[in-house]
């Protein structure tokens, strides 16, 4: 989706919503950020809020096919509009990541984590926001979460292994329908509730958490040797030496 769009949809009451218990997700996974380098990946700014006050740094980077919108708007501007795959940041640069309508839209998740991989710090985690391919989120388009791929949690777990990052902790959220009427909106509070307390399958995200593997096995490889032909004695006369005439040989 386009940046303009997701700005919009969280203008919404839905989105108002949506927000509220997607951070209470977050927030529980992360109830501690001070000291801590925080970089929001995708379009995470509704949530880079619940750390910019405490974290040591906060900054946001946009996928330049979605755009980019200034943030925070009252403040010097801490977004930026980037390549998917290639950011401007050194290596272990950050401590915490946290990824928000981005996997899903990814023509690379691979490569994707892999960047996220590279700017953590030794010891770093990954927080990321995944729709599930269950919810109801995921099956209307009426909304930023039916956009792009949901994933299964199955699904999520072999990604995060391929890309060299241990899951450590799972969550869920938005149990209520995304019906956007406000008489309904009303019950999202009991929603959400019956749904956490009967781990109900059919959330509309996935929250998880993830530590960055620092060492990692590599499989051992049989060195290859380069064979080289075998070459054959040739008898040739040395390029400086002069050639011997007969008439040489009978003087001599």
């Amino acid at each position: 989706m386009d940046v303009v769009d997701l700005r919009n949809f969280y203008a919404q009451r839905l989105g108002t919503v949506a927000r509220r218990f997607i951070g209470r997700g977050i927030r529980a996974r992360w109830s501690d950020t001070r000291s801590l380098r925080v970089l929001g990946i995708g379009y995470a700014t509704p949530y880079l809020g619940l750390f910019r006050e405490e974290a040591e740094r906060c900054l946001a980077l946009m996928p330049a096919p979605q755009g980019v919108v200034r943030w925070p708007s009252s403040r010097p501007a801490l977004a930026a509009l980037v390549e998917e795959d290639d950011w401007p940041l050194t290596d272990s640069a950050v401590d915490r990541v946290l990824l928000v309508h981005a996997l899903e839209n990814s023509t690379d998740p691979v490569g994707l984590l892999r960047e996220v991989w590279r700017v953590l710090a030794g010891g770093g985690r990954l927080l990321a926001v995944i729709p599930n391919r269950r919810g109801l989120w995921a099956r209307m388009d009426t909304t930023p979460f039916g956009y792009g791929r949901p994933y299964s949690r199955s699904q999520i777990t072999h990604l995060l292994r391929e890309t060299s990052f241990t899951p450590t902790g799972w969550g869920e959220a938005l149990y209520v329908p995304p019906i956007a009427r406000g008489w309904f909106l009303r019950s999202a509070v009991a929603w959400e509730r019956t749904g956490a307390t009967l781990s109900a399958p059919f959330a509309g995200v996935h929250i998880v958490e993830a530590m960055k593997q620092v060492y990692r096995a590599i499989p051992a490889r049989r060195e290859r040797r380069r064979l080289m032909p075998a070459l054959q004695p040739v008898l040739a006369p040395s390029p400086g030496a002069a050639a011997l005439t007969p008439h040489d040989a009978t003087r001599s």
